[in-house]
């Protein structure tokens, strides 16, 4: 299993397992999730195919409700890379 799905799956069991921006960027990039930082203290998560945009506090660790916000946005991705698909 790659550390991308690692990390997601980790990510849907236990949101409260003090995930950093890092750790959602590194599967934002295998999703082609844009993800600003805009020199503020929030990073942006979005997605050309999905209208929804999320917005997380760049503090450690990551608040529950926004690495589940972040999932939720994964999950709206129409045709998602597989497992199998190279990085």
């Amino acid at each position: 299993m790659s550390k991308w799905n690692k990390t997601l799956a980790g990510m849907r069991n236990n949101p409260r397992d003090g995930w950093t921006i890092s750790d959602l960027e590194t599967v934002a990039r295998r999703f082609n999730i844009e993800c600003r930082k805009p020199g503020g203290s929030h990073a942006t998560f979005s997605h050309p195919d999905v209208a929804e945009i999320v917005t997380v506090p760049m503090k450690r660790p990551i608040k529950p409700f926004y690495v589940q916000e972040f999932v939720a946005l994964v999950d709206e991705i129409p045709n998602p890379p597989s497992d199998r698909d190279h990085e």
